[in-house]
Protein backbone atom coordinates (compact mmCIF):
# COMPACT_ATOMS: atom_id res chain seq x y z
CA UNK A 1 0.00 0.00 0.00
CA UNK A 2 2.86 2.37 0.84
CA UNK A 3 4.55 1.58 -2.47
CA UNK A 4 1.34 2.13 -4.40
CA UNK A 5 0.71 5.42 -2.63
CA UNK A 6 4.27 6.49 -3.44
CA UNK A 7 3.72 5.82 -7.15
CA UNK A 8 0.39 7.67 -7.09
CA UNK A 9 2.24 10.63 -5.56
CA UNK A 10 4.78 10.60 -8.38
CA UNK A 11 1.99 10.94 -10.93
CA UNK A 12 0.14 13.58 -8.94
CA UNK A 13 3.31 15.63 -8.55
CA UNK A 14 3.88 15.73 -12.30
CA UNK A 15 0.23 16.57 -12.89
CA UNK A 16 0.29 19.42 -10.37
CA UNK A 17 3.27 21.16 -11.95
CA UNK A 18 3.14 20.34 -15.66
CA UNK A 19 -0.66 20.25 -15.84
CA UNK A 20 -1.24 23.79 -14.61
CA UNK A 21 1.63 25.06 -16.78
CA UNK A 22 -0.06 23.53 -19.83
CA UNK A 23 -3.37 25.17 -18.93
CA UNK A 24 -1.82 28.60 -18.42
CA UNK A 25 0.21 28.34 -21.63
CA UNK A 26 -2.88 28.35 -23.86
CA UNK A 27 -4.90 31.10 -22.15
CA UNK A 28 -4.27 34.82 -21.84
CA UNK A 29 -2.92 36.17 -18.52
CA UNK A 30 -6.19 38.03 -17.89
CA UNK A 31 -7.89 34.73 -16.96
CA UNK A 32 -4.97 33.00 -15.25
CA UNK A 33 -6.27 33.47 -11.70
CA UNK A 34 -9.62 31.84 -12.48
CA UNK A 35 -8.03 28.98 -14.40
CA UNK A 36 -5.39 28.34 -11.74
CA UNK A 37 -8.03 28.42 -9.00
CA UNK A 38 -10.26 26.04 -10.94
CA UNK A 39 -7.35 23.69 -11.65
CA UNK A 40 -6.37 23.53 -7.97
CA UNK A 41 -10.00 23.22 -6.88
CA UNK A 42 -10.25 20.01 -8.89
CA UNK A 43 -8.59 18.21 -6.00
CA UNK A 44 -11.28 19.35 -3.57
CA UNK A 45 -14.14 18.37 -5.85
CA UNK A 46 -12.46 15.09 -6.76
CA UNK A 47 -11.90 14.16 -3.13
CA UNK A 48 -15.60 14.52 -2.34
CA UNK A 49 -16.69 12.57 -5.41
CA UNK A 50 -13.96 9.95 -4.95
CA UNK A 51 -14.82 9.32 -1.32
CA UNK A 52 -18.52 8.99 -2.15
CA UNK A 53 -18.01 6.68 -5.13
CA UNK A 54 -15.24 4.73 -3.43
CA UNK A 55 -17.38 4.14 -0.36
CA UNK A 56 -20.29 2.91 -2.47
CA UNK A 57 -18.07 0.52 -4.45
CA UNK A 58 -16.45 -0.76 -1.25
CA UNK A 59 -19.84 -1.59 0.27
CA UNK A 60 -21.11 -3.26 -2.88
CA UNK A 61 -18.02 -5.10 -4.12
CA UNK A 62 -15.12 -4.77 -1.58
CA UNK A 63 -12.50 -2.17 -0.77
CA UNK A 64 -10.10 -3.59 -3.36
CA UNK A 65 -12.51 -2.71 -6.14
CA UNK A 66 -12.58 0.90 -4.87
CA UNK A 67 -8.90 1.19 -5.74
CA UNK A 68 -9.33 -0.73 -9.00
CA UNK A 69 -12.20 1.53 -10.11
CA UNK A 70 -10.14 4.68 -9.48
CA UNK A 71 -7.23 3.15 -11.42
CA UNK A 72 -9.49 2.30 -14.37
CA UNK A 73 -10.96 5.80 -14.33
CA UNK A 74 -7.44 7.24 -14.31
CA UNK A 75 -6.43 5.16 -17.32
CA UNK A 76 -9.50 6.38 -19.21
CA UNK A 77 -8.45 9.97 -18.48
CA UNK A 78 -4.93 9.18 -19.73
CA UNK A 79 -6.36 7.91 -23.01
CA UNK A 80 -8.61 10.95 -23.42
CA UNK A 81 -5.78 13.35 -22.62
CA UNK A 82 -3.47 11.62 -25.07
CA UNK A 83 -6.10 11.88 -27.80
CA UNK A 84 -7.29 15.44 -27.16
CA UNK A 85 -4.20 17.29 -25.92
CA UNK A 86 -1.27 17.11 -28.33
CA UNK A 87 1.95 19.08 -28.78
CA UNK A 88 0.62 20.31 -32.12
CA UNK A 89 -2.51 21.75 -30.52
CA UNK A 90 -0.57 23.29 -27.65
CA UNK A 91 1.77 24.97 -30.12
CA UNK A 92 -1.14 26.25 -32.20
CA UNK A 93 -2.96 27.76 -29.22
CA UNK A 94 0.05 28.82 -27.14
CA UNK A 95 -0.02 32.32 -25.74
CA UNK A 96 3.25 34.17 -26.16
CA UNK A 97 5.24 35.56 -23.28
CA UNK A 98 4.02 38.64 -21.46
CA UNK A 99 4.76 42.07 -22.98
CA UNK A 100 7.93 43.78 -21.89
CA UNK A 101 8.17 47.29 -20.42
CA UNK A 102 7.68 48.81 -23.88
CA UNK A 103 4.55 46.78 -24.48
CA UNK A 104 6.15 44.50 -27.03
CA UNK A 105 6.26 40.74 -26.81
CA UNK A 106 9.75 39.34 -26.78
CA UNK A 107 10.43 36.37 -29.04
CA UNK A 108 13.56 34.28 -28.62
CA UNK A 109 13.10 30.88 -30.16
CA UNK A 110 15.12 28.26 -28.36
CA UNK A 111 16.02 30.54 -25.46
CA UNK A 112 15.56 28.95 -22.04
CA UNK A 113 15.66 31.17 -19.00
CA UNK A 114 17.96 30.04 -16.18
CA UNK A 115 16.24 27.99 -13.49
CA UNK A 116 17.91 30.23 -10.94
CA UNK A 117 15.52 33.02 -11.98
CA UNK A 118 12.78 31.13 -10.11
CA UNK A 119 14.49 32.12 -6.86
CA UNK A 120 16.30 35.37 -7.61
CA UNK A 121 13.15 37.45 -8.12
CA UNK A 122 11.94 38.63 -4.66
CA UNK A 123 8.34 39.04 -5.84
CA UNK A 124 8.23 35.39 -6.93
CA UNK A 125 9.65 34.25 -3.59
CA UNK A 126 6.97 36.19 -1.71
CA UNK A 127 4.32 34.64 -3.96
CA UNK A 128 5.64 31.16 -3.09
CA UNK A 129 5.58 31.93 0.64
CA UNK A 130 2.23 33.73 0.64
CA UNK A 131 0.63 31.07 -1.55
CA UNK A 132 1.90 28.25 0.63
CA UNK A 133 0.89 29.81 3.94
CA UNK A 134 -2.61 30.73 2.76
CA UNK A 135 -3.19 27.00 2.19
CA UNK A 136 -2.29 26.20 5.82
CA UNK A 137 -5.72 26.80 7.36
CA UNK A 138 -7.57 25.50 4.30
CA UNK A 139 -5.72 22.20 4.73
CA UNK A 140 -6.57 22.21 8.43
CA UNK A 141 -10.27 22.54 7.61
CA UNK A 142 -10.11 19.74 5.06
CA UNK A 143 -8.37 17.39 7.48
CA UNK A 144 -9.94 18.19 10.84
CA UNK A 145 -13.54 19.26 10.21
CA UNK A 146 -14.86 15.66 10.31
CA UNK A 147 -13.37 15.26 13.80
CA UNK A 148 -14.65 18.70 14.80
CA UNK A 149 -18.23 17.86 13.86
CA UNK A 150 -17.94 14.45 15.49
CA UNK A 151 -16.67 15.82 18.80
CA UNK A 152 -18.47 19.14 19.17
CA UNK A 153 -21.72 18.55 17.25
CA UNK A 154 -22.10 14.95 18.42
CA UNK A 155 -22.49 13.67 14.87
CA UNK A 156 -21.79 10.05 14.04
CA UNK A 157 -18.61 9.59 11.99
CA UNK A 158 -20.50 9.05 8.72
CA UNK A 159 -22.70 12.14 9.22
CA UNK A 160 -19.71 14.18 10.36
CA UNK A 161 -17.96 13.21 7.13
CA UNK A 162 -20.93 14.21 5.01
CA UNK A 163 -21.20 17.57 6.80
CA UNK A 164 -17.48 18.18 6.38
CA UNK A 165 -17.76 17.40 2.67
CA UNK A 166 -20.07 20.42 2.29
CA UNK A 167 -17.27 22.63 3.59
CA UNK A 168 -14.79 20.89 1.30
CA UNK A 169 -17.02 21.88 -1.62
CA UNK A 170 -17.11 25.45 -0.28
CA UNK A 171 -13.31 25.52 -0.24
CA UNK A 172 -13.15 24.33 -3.85
CA UNK A 173 -15.95 26.64 -5.02
CA UNK A 174 -14.22 29.58 -3.37
CA UNK A 175 -11.01 28.87 -5.25
CA UNK A 176 -12.88 29.11 -8.55
CA UNK A 177 -15.07 32.11 -7.71
CA UNK A 178 -12.23 34.05 -6.09
CA UNK A 179 -10.17 33.46 -9.22
CA UNK A 180 -12.92 34.93 -11.39
CA UNK A 181 -13.27 37.93 -9.07
CA UNK A 182 -9.52 38.49 -9.16
CA UNK A 183 -9.34 38.40 -12.96
CA UNK A 184 -12.21 40.85 -13.22
CA UNK A 185 -10.80 43.22 -10.60
CA UNK A 186 -7.26 43.13 -12.05
CA UNK A 187 -8.21 43.42 -15.71
CA UNK A 188 -6.62 46.89 -16.03
CA UNK A 189 -3.87 46.43 -13.45
CA UNK A 190 -2.28 43.03 -12.84
CA UNK A 191 -0.84 44.24 -9.53
CA UNK A 192 -4.36 44.13 -8.10
CA UNK A 193 -4.08 40.34 -7.97
CA UNK A 194 -1.93 40.84 -4.88
CA UNK A 195 -4.63 43.02 -3.34
CA UNK A 196 -7.38 40.46 -3.83
CA UNK A 197 -5.20 37.69 -2.39
CA UNK A 198 -4.58 39.82 0.71
CA UNK A 199 -8.30 40.54 1.06
CA UNK A 200 -9.19 36.84 0.88
CA UNK A 201 -6.69 36.11 3.66
CA UNK A 202 -8.20 38.90 5.79
CA UNK A 203 -11.78 37.65 5.30
CA UNK A 204 -10.84 34.10 6.31
CA UNK A 205 -8.83 35.34 9.28
CA UNK A 206 -11.76 37.35 10.68
CA UNK A 207 -14.60 34.90 9.98
CA UNK A 208 -12.77 31.76 11.11
CA UNK A 209 -11.32 33.40 14.21
CA UNK A 210 -14.76 34.59 15.33
CA UNK A 211 -16.60 31.46 14.20
CA UNK A 212 -14.32 29.05 16.06
CA UNK A 213 -14.83 31.03 19.27
CA UNK A 214 -18.60 30.95 19.10
CA UNK A 215 -20.65 28.16 20.60
CA UNK A 216 -22.02 25.44 18.35
CA UNK A 217 -24.97 26.49 16.28
CA UNK A 218 -26.11 28.23 13.11
CA UNK A 219 -24.00 31.37 13.58
CA UNK A 220 -20.85 29.33 13.92
CA UNK A 221 -21.64 27.22 10.86
CA UNK A 222 -22.32 30.32 8.74
CA UNK A 223 -19.03 31.96 9.73
CA UNK A 224 -17.14 28.72 9.18
CA UNK A 225 -18.76 28.41 5.77
CA UNK A 226 -17.72 31.95 4.79
CA UNK A 227 -14.21 31.34 6.09
CA UNK A 228 -13.96 28.04 4.23
CA UNK A 229 -15.14 29.67 1.00
CA UNK A 230 -12.31 32.23 1.10
CA UNK A 231 -9.75 30.01 2.88
CA UNK A 232 -7.93 29.01 -0.31
CA UNK A 233 -9.17 31.89 -2.45
CA UNK A 234 -5.63 33.23 -2.83
CA UNK A 235 -4.44 30.08 -4.61
CA UNK A 236 -5.54 31.29 -8.06
CA UNK A 237 -4.11 34.81 -7.71
CA UNK A 238 -0.76 33.57 -6.38
CA UNK A 239 -0.42 31.05 -9.22
CA UNK A 240 -1.26 33.80 -11.72
CA UNK A 241 1.36 36.07 -10.16
CA UNK A 242 4.01 33.35 -10.33
CA UNK A 243 3.11 32.83 -14.00
CA UNK A 244 3.30 36.59 -14.66
CA UNK A 245 6.72 36.87 -13.02
CA UNK A 246 8.47 33.88 -14.60
CA UNK A 247 9.70 33.23 -18.12
CA UNK A 248 7.43 30.97 -20.18
CA UNK A 249 10.28 28.55 -20.89
CA UNK A 250 10.44 27.52 -17.21
CA UNK A 251 6.74 27.87 -16.37
CA UNK A 252 6.35 24.20 -15.42
CA UNK A 253 9.30 24.48 -13.04
CA UNK A 254 7.73 27.59 -11.51
CA UNK A 255 4.40 25.85 -11.00
CA UNK A 256 6.20 22.85 -9.56
CA UNK A 257 8.00 25.09 -7.08
CA UNK A 258 4.70 26.72 -6.12
CA UNK A 259 3.17 23.26 -5.63
CA UNK A 260 6.04 22.30 -3.34
CA UNK A 261 5.53 25.52 -1.34
CA UNK A 262 1.79 24.86 -1.11
CA UNK A 263 2.46 21.39 0.25
CA UNK A 264 5.36 22.13 2.58
CA UNK A 265 3.91 25.32 4.06
CA UNK A 266 0.22 24.46 3.86
CA UNK A 267 -1.27 21.14 2.84
CA UNK A 268 1.22 18.98 4.75
CA UNK A 269 2.25 21.35 7.53
CA UNK A 270 -1.22 22.57 8.57
CA UNK A 271 -2.87 19.28 9.60
CA UNK A 272 0.37 18.07 11.20
CA UNK A 273 0.87 21.17 13.37
CA UNK A 274 -2.78 21.29 14.42
CA UNK A 275 -2.60 17.60 15.33
CA UNK A 276 0.35 18.27 17.63
CA UNK A 277 -1.37 21.31 19.17
CA UNK A 278 -4.59 19.33 19.62
CA UNK A 279 -2.75 16.84 21.82
CA UNK A 280 -1.87 19.68 24.18
CA UNK A 281 -4.71 22.19 23.81
CA UNK A 282 -7.59 20.08 22.55
CA UNK A 283 -8.86 20.12 18.99
CA UNK A 284 -10.93 23.29 19.38
CA UNK A 285 -8.04 25.20 20.92
CA UNK A 286 -5.74 24.14 18.10
CA UNK A 287 -8.29 25.09 15.45
CA UNK A 288 -8.74 28.52 17.04
CA UNK A 289 -5.04 29.24 16.54
CA UNK A 290 -4.82 28.09 12.92
CA UNK A 291 -6.39 31.18 11.25
CA UNK A 292 -3.61 33.43 12.56
CA UNK A 293 -1.27 31.94 9.95
CA UNK A 294 -3.15 34.21 7.53
CA UNK A 295 -1.42 37.17 9.19
CA UNK A 296 1.97 35.86 8.05
CA UNK A 297 0.57 34.97 4.62
CA UNK A 298 -0.85 38.48 4.20
CA UNK A 299 2.46 40.07 5.22
CA UNK A 300 4.27 37.99 2.60
CA UNK A 301 1.73 39.03 -0.04
CA UNK A 302 2.05 42.69 0.94
CA UNK A 303 5.81 42.44 0.55
CA UNK A 304 5.29 40.73 -2.80
CA UNK A 305 3.03 43.52 -4.00
CA UNK A 306 5.71 46.09 -3.16
CA UNK A 307 8.35 44.05 -5.00
CA UNK A 308 6.08 43.36 -7.99
CA UNK A 309 7.05 46.38 -10.19
CA UNK A 310 10.76 45.57 -9.84
CA UNK A 311 9.98 41.91 -10.50
CA UNK A 312 8.19 42.74 -13.74
CA UNK A 313 11.09 44.94 -14.86
CA UNK A 314 13.44 42.05 -14.15
CA UNK A 315 11.26 39.72 -16.22
CA UNK A 316 11.14 42.24 -19.09
CA UNK A 317 14.93 42.27 -19.12
CA UNK A 318 15.00 38.47 -19.12
CA UNK A 319 12.53 38.38 -22.03
CA UNK A 320 15.09 40.14 -24.23
CA UNK A 321 17.26 37.05 -24.27
CA UNK A 322 20.74 35.92 -23.20
CA UNK A 323 22.35 39.23 -24.18
CA UNK A 324 20.45 40.95 -21.37
CA UNK A 325 21.72 38.59 -18.65
CA UNK A 326 24.76 38.82 -16.47
CA UNK A 327 27.78 36.56 -16.96
CA UNK A 328 26.68 34.05 -14.32
CA UNK A 329 23.19 33.73 -15.75
CA UNK A 330 24.53 33.36 -19.32
CA UNK A 331 26.65 30.42 -18.13
CA UNK A 332 23.55 28.90 -16.55
CA UNK A 333 21.57 29.29 -19.79
CA UNK A 334 24.32 27.72 -21.88
CA UNK A 335 24.62 24.82 -19.45
CA UNK A 336 20.90 24.09 -19.70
Amino acid sequence: MLGARFLVGVGEAAYGSVGIAVVLSVFAPRVHAALAGAFMAGGSFGSVIGVAIGGFIAVQFSWRWSFAAMAIFGLILVALFRALVTEKKLTAYAVEAAPDAAGEVARHDGFRAPVSSLFTNPAVLFAYIGGGLQMFTAAVLLAWLPSFFNRYYDLAPDKAGVTASVFVLLVGSGMVVCGFITDRFSRDDSARKWTTAIVYCAISLVTLSIGLRLGTGTAQLVLLGIGAFFSAGSSGPTAAMVANLTHHSIRASAMGTLTVANNLLGLALGPFVVGILADHLGLLGALQLSPFVYVVAALALIAGKRAYPAGMRRLATLQKGPESLGATEVTDVRSS
